[in-house]
């Protein structure tokens, strides 16, 4: 089964300083038929103007994950980090027991363009805690590279999730296959640019829920950037 979810449809919040699009109910948007996928719970699409951000604010027992477009997302915790997260840069923080944190977009004269994912955790109360890293630029292009799953990796940042999220640039003649386990749910995510998977051509925006299928086809690529999800069920 492979469901398309297209960008139109998903929920639109505009707050001025902030324009988000969220794939799965959050906030004021409420949609039954899209609480999540699995265990990835929120896919966010956040604009931030300059010198805006999200104040101080809590989270629990999730595993939150932020991607960078463009611009520069300056991060701030309780346990004691303050870092800038530029594009390219995966992070992950986990909240655990509990955390504070604040995001800001502190460049003068750019838009932050960024994802910001939250996938439910297979252990909870942990100490909270965050990882960053920089993923290379050469090991996404015209292949998939693991960016996040439960034993880490070169370009991965590790959560306490059963969960893999990998990350593939794709371009005129480039192409890739992945190998599914149809027990597990996968989630497609095209951030950028336009891309055909398993003959459903997709734009930047949207994306695919996809349950019982043991390989997804990806060509045809005008300029893509694409997030995948292996997920529980």
């Amino acid at each position: 089964m492979i469901k398309i979810r297209k960008s139109d449809d998903r929920g639109h919040a505009d707050h001025g300083w902030l324009v988000s699009k969220h794939s799965f109910s959050f906030a004021n948007y409420h949609d039954p038929e899209f609480m999540g996928w699995g265990n990835l719970r929120v896919i966010n699409e956040d604009k931030i103007l300059p010198g805006q951000g999200f104040g101080t604010h809590g989270h629990k027992d999730m595993e939150i994950i932020s991607y960078v477009m463009s611009g520069e997302l300056a991060h701030k915790d309780s346990i004691g980090n303050v870092v800038g997260i530029p594009p390219g840069d995966i992070q992950r923080m986990s909240a655990g027991k509990g955390v504070m944190h604040s995001e800001f977009n502190h460049a003068p004269n750019s838009t932050t363009h960024f994802f910001q994912i939250w996938i439910q955790p297979n252990i909870k109360g942990i100490e909270p805690s965050y990882e960053q890293k920089t993923v290379s630029a050469s090991s996404k292009k015209g292949q998939f590279e693991l960016i996040a799953g439960p034993a880490g990796g070169a370009n991965a940042v590790k959560i306490h999730a059963d969960a893999s999220l990998y990350v593939g640039e794709f371009v005129k003649d480039q192409s890739a296959k992945f190998a599914l386990d149809p027990k597990r749910k996968s989630y497609v995510h095209l951030i950028k640019g336009a891309l055909q998977v398993n003959g459903i051509d997709l734009r930047a925006g949207d994306a695919l829920l996809v349950e019982a299928e043991t390989e997804l086809n990806f060509s045809q690529g005008l300029e893509a950037e694409v997030l995948l999800f292996e997920l529980a069920q």
